[in-house]
């Protein structure tokens, strides 16, 4: 629970940063020329805007509960890709957050970082209904609807922004009511400074996020239905769901959306299994108790679901956890046999052998999987967590190593590389490992604290010891930088 202290802090470092924001679109003034015809990067540059996005990122992920799903990352980095290359954004480098939370939210920050509440894909029925969410951000993103509001920013906002992203960390943090009633208090001052995004930039984020949908061959259709879903959600609360504070639906915008996507004839479009089976990831973490699970997704088998073959995987799920191996091993056997390479139903099955205690048998079949996709990262990250398990740290490491260089901004591979490290006994490794980690979720302090303890154990290696110390002055000019 976030604590009055806890948000006090998280009120004040989202001030500096603010005040940041201020002033480097004062020195991008002096020092930066604008693209043709882009005036924004005049006030604030591409390259500026990533870095704060970057140093935003690090914030944010050290304040709220972060999902590190491999699984789940990987199905909404793969959908955002798609989006991407089919939208207007120039900078096509994005960094996802996955909050676990259950309220329905998505944000866009500037330089490509894109969060996503685990709670959208309860309220999203289809894929494209969830892209067309994501399209949007990527709108706001690719148009640089934050450069363009930088100067009024600049001039009455840093208290009321401050505010607002301060009580988004609360909200993802508590997870109800104090975060949202922070919100609340703060919109209508917000919107009347136009501190969020005008009504113009998001009709303009709706045109364009449309026209992305359909270069990614997306349905148009689905916008003006996850809007209809977004509203229905506040008729019967008083408490409308976070991404409504910051986008408001109305039936003039949702008529707008269906008088754009009725200029696209109607047709079939196939949904994506896996945005299914995230959906049913995603009930499991967040209902009660696996009790519950069980008996949601046993419902759902026999009766009404959105996907049926998701239903029995979400079963199936719920039966390991509660170590019901062998109902577990029967529910998943047709959808291996319908979809034997699909990497979730090969996990799951792995992790049935491993609930069972056959370490062994649910190594082999992650391993027989890497063969086939081996860079894939749910398969590395599950691979690494049953070699620790089984005590096979040697090749945990190796394993982690060679990944991590895929993934180099992803934390919980990281810490976990740190983990299989201290088992291992490579107390270097250790203090490098968590240093990364720290300085991914800007904990800047501990990340010199590793660096310096890695820096005794290297006397007489001059070329680690040149690398640590040229790690540590980077450590040490972000942590100025934030502070300034």
């Amino acid at each position: 629970m976030f604590n009055s202290r806890q948000y006090r802090s998280a009120t004040l470092f989202l001030t500096l940063l603010l005040l940041g924001w201020a002033s480097v679109g004062t020195r991008a003034a002096g020092l930066n020329l604008p693209e043709l015809g882009d005036a924004s990067s005049a006030i604030v540059s591409p390259q500026q805007e990533y870095q704060l996005g970057q140093s935003w990122l690090r914030a944010y992920r050290s304040r709220v509960p972060v999902s590190s799903d491999p699984l789940l990352h990987s199905y909404i980095e793969d959908l955002l890709a798609t989006l991407a290359r089919s939208s207007q954004l120039k900078d096509q480098r994005l960094d996802l957050v996955v909050v676990e939370n259950p309220t329905m939210n998505a944000f866009a920050v500037p330089g490509g970082v894109i969060g996503v509440h685990t709670g959208l894909f309860l309220f999203a029925e289809t894929e494209a209904q969830l892209a067309s969410v994501l399209a949007h951000e990527l709108a706001h993103l690719s148009q640089r609807h934050f450069a363009r509001g930088v100067e009024k920013r600049q001039q009455n906002s840093i208290p009321t922004m401050a505010a607002l992203l301060a009580s988004l960390v609360l909200a993802a943090t508590a997870g109800g009511d104090a975060g949202m009633a922070a919100m609340t208090v703060t919109q209508a001052a917000a919107l009347d400074a136009q501190l969020r995004f005008s009504r113009q930039n998001e009709q303009e984020a709706d045109r364009i996020g449309m026209l992305t949908m359909v270069e990614a061959g997306k349905d148009p259709y689905a916008v003006p239905a996850m809007f209809e879903r977004m509203l229905q959600s506040t008729r019967y609360t008083r408490k409308p769901p976070e991404f409504l504070l910051t986008h408001p639906i109305t039936e003039s915008r949702i008529a707008d959306s269906l008088n754009r996507a009725q200029k696209y004839p109607r047709q079939q479009y196939a949904d994506n299994l896996d945005f299914h089976l995230m959906r049913a990831r995603i009930h499991l973490k967040h209902d009660q108790t696996v009790q519950d699970s069980v008996k949601r997704f046993a419902e759902e088998l026999r009766g009404e679901s959105l996907s049926h073959d998701a239903s029995r995987y979400g079963l199936t799920l719920a039966l390991t956890k509660s170590n019901q191996t062998e109902r577990a091993r029967e529910t998943l056997a047709p959808l291996l046999r319908d979809y034997p390479d699909k990497p979730a139903f090969v996990i799951a099955q792995a992790d049935i052998e491993a609930a069972a205690g056959n370490l062994e048998q649910a190594l082999a079949i992650i391993k027989a999987g890497l063969q086939q996709q081996p860079q894939l990262h749910a398969y590395n990250v599950r691979y690494a967590e049953l070699l620790m398990e089984a005590g096979r740290y040697a090749l945990a490491e190796e394993v982690l190593l060679k990944h991590v260089r895929r993934v180099p901004k992803n934390d919980y591979v990281w810490y976990l590389l740190a983990e299989v490290h201290g088992l291992a006994g490579n107390i270097l490794g250790v203090h490098e490992a968590r240093a990364e980690y720290y300085l991914l979720n800007g904990v800047f302090d501990k990340a010199q604290q590793q660096l310096q303890n890695a820096l005794k154990l290297t006397a007489g290696n001059y070329q680690k010891t040149a690398i640590l110390q040229e790690k540590l002055k980077q450590v040490t000019k972000m942590q100025q930088e934030r502070d300034l």
